[in-house]
C-alpha cells in the first residue's frame, strides 16, 4: 500500500486515522463523544436487571407469586426514584422514556386544565426538545390550544421575566427545560416554578439532560411536573418516569389497563424500571464524583478550539451550561459532513443541523439563539461521560482543526 502523502492524509493522528488518496482506513478503538444522546449501560445496572429477564420473569399485574415478586421490585423501584427526587413514592409514573412522560406531562396538563377550567394557552420555548415542542403544536393544530413561544436570549436561556410576559388568565401549562439538550445552557427552574405557583400555573421541566448532573429534587426545584429518561444517565434505554405533583391533574394519554394508577396504560417492564431506579441512584450519589471528572474535560475543548479555530464561537452560556456539554457553531461549515469527517477519524460527536438526507437546515434551537444560517448550519455537539479520558480529548482536540480545514475546504468546491 502507498504511503500516504500530505495532501491525502489530512487527518492523520498517530495511531487513528490515515487517509490514502480518498480512501479511509477506520481506526480499531473509535472514541464516543455523545453522551448526550445515550450512554452505556453501567455494569451494576446491568447486574440490578439480570434477575428480572429470567427467573423473577412475571408480570406485576398477576396475583400469584411471580406477579407478587415482580410487583415487589417495582415498588421498590419507585421508592428508590421518590427518594432520588424528594417526592413521594405514589408521584412517580413509570413510561417508557423522556419523551413519552413530556407528552403525557403537557398534553395530559393542557387537556385536564381546560376540561376543570377552561385554560386554553400553552406556554413553553422554541429552544425545547421535540418531544415538547411538537406537542404544543399539536395541542394548536388538532386541539384547538393557543400557544405562547417564549423568547430565549443569545445563551438559550429562557428567562424569568419573558414566563411572566406569556402568562395569562387562561393559561394551562408552561413547560421550560431544565438543560437544553443541544446547547447545554441550564434555565433557572426554581424561580420560574416560584412564578408559576404564584400565578396559578401548571408547570412541567424536561429533566431529562439535567439529571445526569444537575440536583433534581423536586421540593428544591418546585416544579409540578418532571421528566427523566433512563438512557442519559447510564440506565437502560426504553424506560423513565414523569414526577406529578400530588394533587395536578392530568388527562392519560395512552389508555387501556389500570397500570400506573390509570395514567399510564401497558404492561410494565420490570427489568427496564430496575434498571432505571439504580442509574438513577447512582447518578444521585455519584454526581459531585462525575462532575469533578468531566468539567475541566470540557473547560479544556472550550479554551482550545476557541483559541485554535478562527470563526468559531461556544453555543449556550459559557458559565450556566452542563458541566460535561460542549457546543460550537463554526462558520461557512456544513456540520453533517463535519461529523461524516470526524467518525470517520473514529470521533462519535453530534451536529444540530437538521437531518441526514435532504436539504440541511439549522436546528430550531440554532435559530431562536439567533445565529444567521452560515454559522447555524455549522454546529457541533461534544458530550463527555464517565469512560471519557484526557487522552481521548487530546486526540480531539489534534483532530478537529484540520476537520474543519478539510470542510470549509469541500464547502469553497
Amino acid at each position: 500500500m502507498r504511503k500516504p502523502n500530505a495532501a491525502s492524509s489530512v487527518l492523520n493522528p498517530p495511531g487513528r486515522m490515515l487517509y490514502y488518496d480518498s480512501v479511509a482506513l477506520m481506526m480499531t478503538t473509535p472514541i464516543y463523544l455523545d453522551y448526550a444522546a445515550t450512554t452505556p449501560v453501567d455494569e451494576r445496572v446491568l447486574a440490578a436487571m439480570q434477575p428480572y429477564h429470567s427467573a423473577a420473569f412475571g408480570n406485576p399485574s398477576s396475583i400469584h407469586r411471580f406477579g407478587q415478586q415482580a410487583e415487589a421490585a417495582i415498588d421498590a423501584a419507585r421508592e428508590t426514584v421518590a427518594s432520588a427526587l424528594g417526592c413521594q413514592p405514589d408521584e412517580i409514573y413509570f413510561t417508557s422514556g423522556g419523551s413519552e412522560s413530556d407528552n403525557l406531562a403537557v398534553r395530559g396538563a393542557a387537556l385536564a386544565a381546560r376540561e376543570r377550567t377552561g385554560a386554553n394557552r400553552v406556554v413553553t420555548s422554541r429552544a425545547e426538545h421535540p418531544a415538547v415542542s411538537k406537542t404544543t403544536q399539536q395541542l394548536a393544530d388538532h386541539f384547538g390550544f393557543e400557544t405562547a413561544w417564549l423568547p430565549v436570549d443569545a445563551d438559550g436561556t429562557a428567562g424569568v421575566h419573558a414566563v411572566e410576559d406569556a402568562i395569562t388568565p387562561g393559561t394551562a401549562v408552561v413547560s421550560v427545560m431544565y438543560a437544553n439538550n443541544e446547547i447545554g445552557t441550564v434555565n433557572p427552574i426554581h424561580e420560574i416554578a416560584d412564578l408559576c405557583r404564584r400565578r396559578g400555573v401548571v408547570f412541567h421541566t424536561d429533566a431529562v439532560q439535567a439529571a445526569a448532573y444537575l440536583p433534581v429534587d423536586v421540593r428544591i426545584l418546585g416544579v409540578d411536573l418532571l421528566s427523566i429518561g433512563g438512557h442519559k444517565f447510564y440506565g437502560p434505554k426504553g424506560v423513565g418516569a414523569l414526577y406529578v405533583r400530588k394533587g395536578t391533574p392530568l388527562i392519560p394519554v395512552q389508555t387501556g389497563g389500570s397500570q400506573e394508577r390509570g395514567l399510564r396504560a401497558g404492561t410494565h417492564s420490570v427489568a427496564q424500571i430496575v434498571g432505571f431506579a439504580k442509574a438513577l441512584d447512582l447518578a444521585v450519589q455519584e454526581r459531585v464524583e462525575r462532575t469533578s471528572h468531566v468539567q475541566p474535560l470540557r473547560d479544556r475543548i472550550v479554551g482550545t478550539v476557541l483559541e485554535a479555530i478562527a470563526d468559531s464561537r461556544l453555543t449556550g452560556s459559557p458559565r450556566v451550561r452542563l458541566p460535561n456539554h460542549v457546543s460550537f457553531a463554526f462558520r461557512a461549515v456544513d456540520g453533517n459532513l463535519l461529523l461524516t469527517l470526524l467518525d470517520a477519524a473514529g470521533f462519535a460527536c453530534s451536529s444540530g443541523s437538521a437531518c441526514k438526507t435532504g436539504n440541511p437546515e439549522p436546528s430550531e434551537v440554532m435559530t431562536a439563539i439567533g445565529l444567521p444560517a452560515d454559522w447555524g448550519l455549522g454546529s457541533l455537539r461534544v458530550t463527555l461521560g464517565n469512560q471519557t479520558t484526557s487522552e481521548d480529548v487530546e486526540a480531539f482536540l489534534e483532530i478537529l482543526p484540520p476537520a474543519i480545514e478539510k470542510a470549509r475546504g469541500l464547502a469553497r468546491h
